[in-house]
């Protein structure tokens, strides 16, 4: 099951999404994500310090680089391009 609800391009992580879901994984393909709302969520490449997300910010995720999330405390709504 996935810890995010899919509408096309967006996704939406709930705030009383499981911590534990939020695993480290690799996309298939390059990403470029937009970050459309959501308040105190982090954003970690492997091997590096999270990354505070605000609206507005972009991060581009080459294909198979291991990511995650860290929850926030409001639902997380992100834009997929690529």
């Amino acid at each position: 099951m996935k810890p995010y609800l899919d509408n096309s391009n967006i996704r939406t992580f709930s705030k009383d999404v499981d911590p534990m879901d939020l695993i480290w994984h690799k996309d298939d393909e390059d990403r470029n994500i937009e970050i459309l709302e959501g308040e105190g969520w982090k954003f970690q490449f492997d091997n590096e310090l999270p990354l505070s997300l605000a609206k507005g910010d972009r991060i581009f995720i080459t294909k198979h680089r291991i990511h995650r999330v860290h929850k926030g405390t409001t639902d997380l709504k992100i834009k997929i391009n690529g």
